[in-house]
């Protein structure tokens, strides 16, 4: 009895301890952006999109800042962003800052998730506490950017339970690629892994593949809603952007520089040019194609329970690579991907369990060096265009981490004659018989056994 006492009071006891950490590391994050006098530029400039749109102004001729930042979302996005002209500079900015500290929270709630890990409150605190301090999370905050709102709700949808629950699961997707395009990807890795598990699997493996392609068609359904909207409120504005502001890529900064974190921007580098035109697109081409194969083998093959997971974040990888400008910002998919090689370290024993934890503190320590800022960078002379071959290394480390991260990917799915698992619960927890008797997790492909994540151009980047 008292050994049945004891564990509910060293479980709220770690709790504390987990919220008073994550509480002490939020507070100094908090102080450190204020010493250095962060300016969120990226929110003023959503601000006076929302503020042209009430105004009835040229979105797309609109210039804001001191650094002239131009429009770069789609309309969609402007619409959102009209109640921000409601709120004052200084509260806006701390409002800002506090709703990204709980979007942290909430990614790191929804990565653990994702990696099937139960939803213990304390190890997310623990999680948010740490990575609260990573570059790509730090520069978010500091330009006050959207990327950890885009993050959950990609990952919100991905991780919903099936039945009723899920019924409406790709609607994330559909609205976040609404405010940025990027995310529309996700859907496309969802309806090839549904075609992929209807050709390759028959009987009850094969009943997945229609909740992945519905998730898609309604991902799409929204995304299309997302572009409906805007070309009825904003009818000029969303015919200039789709016909033309979409493939102007040189109105968000100089593609080689160091914020950049893309294939384009280290092709721009490497061959010291502004504009690697045709070899970029050739790559991107070959990239994406590769990428999003990884992405569906590592979610058909891979040995459970953390199949999907690596999936998915094979998938961010890929588009975090593929798009034409992917600012260390957008690098905020680090946080799932730290927690999901945390996650393997933690179900892995002897060599195996030493090996993870390796790649784990590899790829944290990597995000959290802030290494790309330590080459020569600056708005003026294009400094970018001279780097050397040790410089071209450190300013391409996270396009080199995702590469990493696609060919672990690999490595873990099985032969392709392998059969295709189904579509079990997301939140790790087991499939049921039709009676409603729990059945064993699925096998593993592999095995047979079951298985129980500084500066950008013109002070601030624009998207």
């Amino acid at each position: 009895m008292t050994a049945r006492r004891a564990a509910p009071v060293a479980a709220s006891a770690r709790l504390a301890l987990a919220a008073s950490a994550c509480l002490a590391s939020f507070a100094c994050f908090w102080l450190a952006q204020r010493a250095a006098h962060v300016s969120m530029i990226d929110l003023l400039v959503y601000r006076a999109e929302g503020w042209t749109v009430r105004t009835g102004g040229d979105l797309y001729a609109m210039r804001a800042t001191h650094a002239r930042l131009p429009t770069t979302y789609p309309p969609f996005a402007a619409l959102l962003f009209t109640p921000l002209t409601l709120v004052a500079t200084a509260p806006l900015r701390t409002l800002t800052a506090l709703a990204d500290l709980g979007l942290l929270l909430a990614l790191a709630h929804l990565s653990l998730r994702l990696a099937g890990r139960p939803p213990r409150a304390a190890v997310t605190l623990v999680a948010a506490a740490l990575c609260v301090w990573c570059e790509p999370v730090w520069t978010t905050l500091r330009y006050g950017q959207v990327n950890l709102l885009l993050a959950v709700l990609v990952l919100w949808d991905v991780t919903r339970a099936t039945g009723r629950e899920g019924r409406w699961a790709g609607a994330g997707i559909g609205i976040a690629a609404g405010i940025k395009l990027t995310p529309a990807l996700f859907a496309v890795f969802l309806a090839m892994t549904g075609l992929a598990r209807r050709e390759a699997a028959a009987g009850p493996a094969s009943r997945g593949s229609g909740r992945e392609l519905r998730q898609a068609a309604v991902a799409c359904a929204a995304f299309t809603g997302t572009a409906a909207v805007g070309a009825l409120v904003l009818p000029y504005d969303s015919w200039r952007y789709w016909t033309d502001m979409l493939f102007a890529t040189d109105r968000v900064g100089h593609a080689e520089d160091t914020a950049d974190q893309s294939l384009r921007g280290v092709l721009a580098r490497l061959l010291h040019t502004g504009d690697p035109g045709v070899w970029w697109a050739a790559a991107a081409a070959v990239v994406a194609a590769a990428g999003l194969t990884v992405a569906v083998r590592a979610r058909l093959y891979g040995p459970e329970p953390t199949a999907h997971a690596w999936g998915v974040l094979a998938c961010a990888a890929t588009a975090l690579l593929v798009c034409p400008v992917s600012w260390s910002h957008h690098w905020v998919w680090c946080v799932p991907m730290v927690l999901l090689l945390a996650t393997e370290a933690v179900r892995a024993t002897g060599r195996r369990g030493a090996a993870w934890w390796m790649a784990t503190v590899a790829c944290g320590a990597l995000f959290c060096s802030y290494a790309l800022w330590l080459v020569p960078h600056g708005p003026r002379g294009r400094l970018e265009l001279h780097q050397n071959g040790g410089q071209m290394l450190l300013s391409a480390c996270y396009p080199a981490a995702a590469v990493a991260f696609l060919l672990l990917a690999h490595a873990r799915t099985s032969r392709p004659g392998a059969s295709v698992p189904a579509v079990s619960d997301l939140h790790g927890g087991r499939r049921r018989r039709r009676g409603g008797t729990p059945s064993p997790p699925p096998a593993s492909p592999r095995t047979g056994a079951s298985s129980p994540c500084p500066r950008v151009p013109a002070d601030g980047s624009g998207t």
